[in-house]
């Protein structure tokens, strides 16, 4: 159950510094909640001066006197065996460890002595580390740890007059991240926290009235929920105090690539591209992983890039020597902010009567806008482009000529994808040529989520002798010569260009103005894909009822630009399940996209032709609603969810989730991602597999019970109703 306590019976907490402030908090915290708590604490004073046995025998005391159990250490964590040893003396294990000790020496840099700096790291850094290796072998042995370690925001910004504490604390988070990564398969986890709280420390920077407002208490709950057996998380550090509760994290810019072939790189190079260096728009945040991986991948870029010429250096032919290129696969993550931040960026407003499914990310039939699908695929091409080989081409001669996105499922609200960039043929067009990209996207299961070709014209490079069309190009497709079927018209805004960009093309064209004229426009444009994406919206509204799920692909041809602050108009024909399109400016009644279609799935995927309440598994179901909000909160385990496809006389005619996640049981397909099984059975069949009269097995075997994804998760459904186990 969610509001079930966090209970800590027969663990042994060790906390250092325990006699006073957050240390003490956290001891009282976890002795109220069954554990035996070792309060280890010097006696000294906040420099470190000083021993005595008052501050931990008056903690002690405080939890004996409230019915815990509680032992005193006084000895310092540079001594982290004797440390560790009360409390395999007294309780004969260690579970948990709270890294919690430490003191001040203040000083502003000039001003800090080898003392200062050293007993800082001494007491901070190695402290942790003594005491974390006197328990490292019995935690490993019992299969179980829990280890916090205590930084400060000190050492993750740094602060003045504080250059030895913020270098130590930074320390204590790299350590936390290490012992995470070696722990795990051992289930230990390793946190770090940044508190913010007053404390008799704290008090040299912060002034009375503040620490009074920043109790211990406030923070204590995190350091309790990080050590329970129940939490999953490891390696990460968090930013806490006054009851506020943040995750941290690394960031890292896209960057850029500025060795090349045959040149010497020089400092001016740098200077010349720090913009792209210190670009933040398409950060990622690595992870332990990356770090590994990162400069590995790198170099086998580069290495591609400057070998690939000598491997074919046979290759005369610019075509097959740019269609040789063989590009690493891209990931792209994104949440749903992305999503939404895409929705708004192809004109989704709150004045449309349904913009909740697409602006807010806790409405229940959330969805991505389908064309959502050429970001990853642009983030792709946009890094491989320009290292294709054979052809030399300016990025100011670059137009952005068709367009065609398939989707195999609907994108999902958030996660990670990964694209496979290819060259699929060059075209000469005479006036220029054609660069044909094709990118397939896969999920983090492996499965197709969608496929682009982008077709890009680049000006002045044609007349090369190749070919001018291609079997491999999807072709643009003629509307009818009839009035539309239908026309939607709608006003972009006048920061159009501004918020899509923030999608993913940063190309200054489509923001400064002195870039745009260089260009030869009077004004920043739009971009073609914004273009792109509304008039997707406006044949999913007109066609779809926007049912994104009906989405299956859209061609299109870029004729003209647009400028923020232009309406457009586009003007539909239906024909079975395509929809042709065409798109204008209002104002000048320009053309700009044409030969386009968009082509929709007949019917949903997921279609519910009776309603629930009228078959028999429905109070079921509402039953297993009940039951599961009684029982305790499953274990991570148990963190799975199901999909139940309820059939009647061979059609769909019920869906449900059953969420141990969430605890939840409720009518139609997971509101989060995707089921890690899914269920599917007749109505009848699934009341006879509850009431056990029908065996598992022999619903498998005569095909009257389908299972689909991770199957042996089925067994867990046990807990809430009495289906034998599978």
């Amino acid at each position: 159950m969610a509001n079930s306590p966090l209970r800590f019976d027969g663990k042994v907490v060790l906390i250092t510094g325990a006699g006073n402030g957050l240390g003490k908090a956290y001891a009282l915290d976890f002795a109220a909640r069954g554990a035996s708590v070792v309060v280890n604490d010097l006696g000294g004073d906040f420099k470190g001066v000083g021993s005595g046995s008052r501050a931990a025998d008056k903690v002690v005391e405080e939890i004996k006197a409230k019915g815990g159990i509680a032992v005193a250490n006084y000895d310092s964590v540079e001594f982290g065996d004797k440390v560790v040893q009360t409390a395999l003396d007294n309780f004969g294990k260690i579970d948990i460890i709270v890294n919690n000790a430490g003191i001040l020496r203040d000083k502003s840099f000039l001003r800090i002595s080898d003392e200062d700096w050293d007993i800082i790291q001494r007491v901070h850094l190695r402290g942790s580390f003594l005491i974390c290796r006197a328990a490292w072998p019995h935690m490993r042995k019992q299969h179980y740890g829990r280890i916090i370690m205590v930084t400060s925001s000190s050492g993750i910004y740094g602060n003045f007059g504080q250059a030895n504490y913020s270098a130590a604390k930074l320390g204590a988070v790299g350590l936390s991240n290490t012992l995470a990564l070696e722990g795990i398969k051992y289930n230990i986890h390793c946190n770090a926290i940044a508190p913010v709280a007053g404390s008799r420390m704290t008090a040299t920077i912060m002034g009375k009235e503040l620490i009074d407002a920043l109790k211990p208490e406030f923070v204590s709950p995190i350091v309790v929920y990080l050590s329970h057996e129940s939490c999953n998380e490891t390696g990460s550090l968090f930013q806490v105090g006054a009851g506020y509760f943040g995750k941290l994290r690394w960031q890292r810019s896209e960057g850029i690539v500025l060795r090349e072939d045959g040149k010497v790189l020089e400092a001016e190079t740098v200077r010349d591209n720090w913009h792209r260096i210190t670009d933040f728009s398409k950060a990622t945040y690595p992870t332990a992983k990356d770090s590994t991986n990162f400069m590995t991948h790198i170099l086998k870029d580069m290495d591609q890039a400057h070998k690939l010429p000598q491997e074919d250096a046979k290759i005369t032919d610019p075509v097959a020597l740019a269609k040789s290129y063989k590009a690493n696969p891209m990931d792209f993550t994104y949440t749903e902010k992305d999503a939404i931040l895409y929705a708004l960026g192809v004109g989704v407003s709150t004045s449309q009567p349904d913009f909740l499914k697409f602006l807010f990310e806790l409405s229940d039939d959330f969805s991505v806008v389908p064309s959502f699908g050429v970001i990853p695929a642009f983030a792709a091409i946009h890094y491989h482009a320009s290292k294709v080989p054979g052809f030399k081409i300016p990025k100011s001669k670059i137009l952005h000529g068709e367009q065609y996105l398939e989707l195999f499922k609907p994108l999902p609200r958030y996660g990670r994808l990964t694209s496979y960039f290819r060259v699929a043929d060059v075209l000469d067009k005479g006036s220029g040529l054609v660069m044909v990209f094709n990118v397939d996207t896969f999920d983090e299961k492996g499965e197709k989520v969608a496929f682009n070709q982008m077709l890009e014209f680049v000006v002045g490079a044609g007349k090369f002798g190749g070919k001018k069309t291609s079997e491999d190009v999807i072709p643009v497709a003629n509307a009818p010569s009839r009035t539309p079927d239908a026309v939607m018209e709608e006003k972009t805004s006048i920061d159009q260009a501004a918020l899509y960009r923030l999608s993913g093309d940063p190309n200054p064209l489509h923001i400064d103005p002195n870039f745009s004229a260089k260009g030869g426009f009077k004004t920043p444009i739009l971009h073609g894909l914004c273009t792109f994406g509304h008039s997707v919206r406006h044949v999913m509204a007109t066609f779809a009822d926007n049912d994104m799920s009906l989405f299956k692909s859209v061609k299109v041809r870029f004729v003209k630009p647009v400028l923020p602050g232009q309406t457009l108009r586009t003007e539909m024909w239906k024909e079975e399940n395509r929809i042709f399109l065409r798109t204008k400016v209002v104002e000048t009644d320009d053309l700009v996209i044409s030969g386009a279609y968009v082509d929709l799935f007949s019917s949903p995927a997921k279609t519910v032709t009776k309603p629930a309440a009228g078959l028999k598994s429905t109070p079921i179901f509402k039953e297993m609603e009940t039951k599961l909000k009684v029982l305790s909160k499953p274990e991570k385990t148990d963190n799975v969810v199901f999909q139940w496809n309820i059939t009647q006389d061979g059609m769909t005619a019920a869906l449900w989730t059953v969420d141990l996640k969430d605890s939840a049981v409720y009518e139609g397909t997971p509101k989060y991602g995707e089921a890690n099984c899914t269920l599917t059975l007749p109505d009848e069949t699934f009341v006879d597999l509850v009431c056990g009269k029908l065996d598992p097995q022999k619903a498998l075997l005569n095909g009257s019970l389908k299972l689909s994804g991770d199957v042996m998760l089925a067994q867990k459904l046990s807990n809430i109703f009495p289906v034998p186990k599978m």
